[in-house]
């Protein structure tokens, strides 16, 4: 297996790994990927600074407002990574989560969402995520 074959199942692995931790209601596992000093942009344009606020958040929304959602951890739509260095990809995906027992996408949930990772030693860690729901296609 090349070394970007290797990179790009170990960034797979980031977005199945939040996803689990999403379902687990785990704001730390949530988080885990995050470098220190990482940028999340939520849906709604909210800005969080730092992994630790990253996870503090997210633990608040999974023992509040999305408690018992899930989120799909088997695929995040097949991403679409671009590497921009051998250090450095934007990654590109849609998700969203259910609530309930139906394991379809609330629709008002569906979102696209675009990172940015970069090679930390011997990991890959998310130095960006922003989260935008998903519209119509564009009309030509």
């Amino acid at each position: 297996m090349s070394q970007r074959s290797k990179d790009e199942a170990a960034i797979k692995e980031i977005l199945l790994n939040m996803a689990k931790a999403w379902n687990a209601g785990d704001g730390a596992g949530y988080a885990a990927a995050f470098l220190d000093d990482a940028t999340y942009i939520s849906f709604d344009g909210q800005l969080a600074e730092g992994r630790q606020v990253i996870q503090d958040v997210h633990q608040m929304l999974f023992d509040g407002p999305l408690k018992g959602s899930k989120m799909d951890d088997q695929h995040h739509g097949d991403p679409k990574i671009r590497f921009l260095t051998d250090d450095s990809v934007v990654v590109i995906s849609v998700g969203g989560v259910s609530f309930g027992e139906s394991a379809e996408t609330d629709p008002d949930r569906g979102s696209i969402i675009s990172i940015t990772a970069v090679r930390h030693g011997d990991t890959w860690r998310l130095a960006s995520f922003q989260n935008t729901r998903r519209q119509a296609a564009y009309q030509q």
